[in-house]
């Protein structure tokens, strides 16, 4: 009888909340290894700074001391979007609890919060809208507003994020190379340890450039 049901009327409110919670899990796995991932790959980042600071390569080691601070921020996100997903699932928990008493779900306002900062998240975007319709289908969500959909990841944008990583590069270099190159409190040029050498052309700036990008996406893929 519950086959046929299920056919014809779909899931129950209460699988449909299941399926969602099973859903959350999975995905705060998926950002466990990705914040994993980014660890192994500031470690070999941080790693490789030290030895560029010890050649006096200045400019390379800046160069890395800022995707560091890119790398910190981004596992800051995801760490923040984990604990919001385990928030909606401990919500849902109580949803059910609820449910078994009242033989219905209530909306959330919380949830719906939660979903709306989730789905701007582009590793999540796309199991966030599909976990919302089923909320929504539940009847503890609203329906969400494309505005809310479309806009930019957490309020951030690539120069914001360059901005703010600026102040953060000389401090990374302190503490990395022992107050050797960067001051702790300050956002000054760092010092030039580098021998002086004959000004070179924009193409060769550009290869050496090039390199350095190739061999730094290595790292942080580990």
């Amino acid at each position: 009888m519950n086959a046929v049901s299920r056919f014809i009327f779909g899931p129950t409110q209460e699988e449909r909340v299941k399926n969602v919670q099973s859903q959350l899990r999975a995905e705060q796995r998926a950002l466990d290894r990705e914040m994993r991932q980014i660890d192994q790959g500031s470690a070999k980042a941080k790693a490789e700074i030290k030895r560029l600071a010890k050649k006096g390569d200045v400019k390379n080691a800046k160069v890395l001391a800022r995707e560091v601070v890119r790398s910190n921020k981004q596992k800051n996100r995801l760490a923040t979007s984990k604990a919001r997903m385990n928030s909606i699932g401990m919500q849902l928990q109580h949803q059910l609890a609820m449910y078994k008493v009242t033989g219905s779900m209530q909306k959330s306002t919380e949830i719906m919060k939660l979903s709306n900062q989730l789905v701007k998240l582009p590793e999540v975007s796309k199991t966030m809208r599909e976990m919302s319709a089923e909320m929504m289908k539940a009847g503890i969500m609203e329906e969400m507003l494309d505005d809310t959909l479309d806009s930019g990841v957490l309020g951030e944008d690539e120069e914001e994020l360059e901005e703010e990583a600026q102040g953060e590069v000389d401090k990374v270099l302190y503490e990395l190379t022992d107050g050797k190159l960067g001051q702790i409190d300050t956002t000054e040029a760092l010092p030039d340890l580098t021998p002086a050498e004959p000004q070179r052309n924009e193409e060769e700036e550009a290869r050496d450039m090039a390199r350095m990008q190739e061999a730094l996406d290595g790292l942080l893929r580990g």
